[in-house]
């Protein structure tokens, strides 16, 4: 079967976001949940770049490197979120995060 670039590239990119998407209801250690949503961020970037291919313009790379920033930014805050979790509560499962109130 001999396949378009474009539609093997949003293929990939779907497959990836599904992967992310899926971990992300499996799993319930809050780390893994976070790569989870940085692989469903590089699958939406993937996506980007191939459709910029597709159609000849420069947005999608502009669309890539905001999605970039976008993942730094939620890494860091993710982890300082995770490490004051671990910190008070000595476990990152998310069901014990859960029960928090007040």
């Amino acid at each position: 079967m001999n396949m378009h670039p474009t539609t093997a590239g949003m293929l990939l990119a779907g497959v990836l976001f599904v992967l992310g998407l899926i971990s992300i209801l499996v799993r319930r250690d809050i780390i893994f949940m976070l790569l989870s949503v940085e692989v469903m961020l590089n699958a939406a970037a993937l996506a980007f770049v191939v459709a910029s291919a597709h159609w000849g313009t420069a947005d999608g790379q502009v669309m890539f490197i905001f999605i970039l920033a976008m993942a730094a930014a939620e890494v860091s805050v993710g982890l300082a979120l995770i490490l004051q979790l671990y910190h008070q509560l000595k476990t990152l499962d998310s069901d014990e995060a859960a029960k928090m109130n007040g």
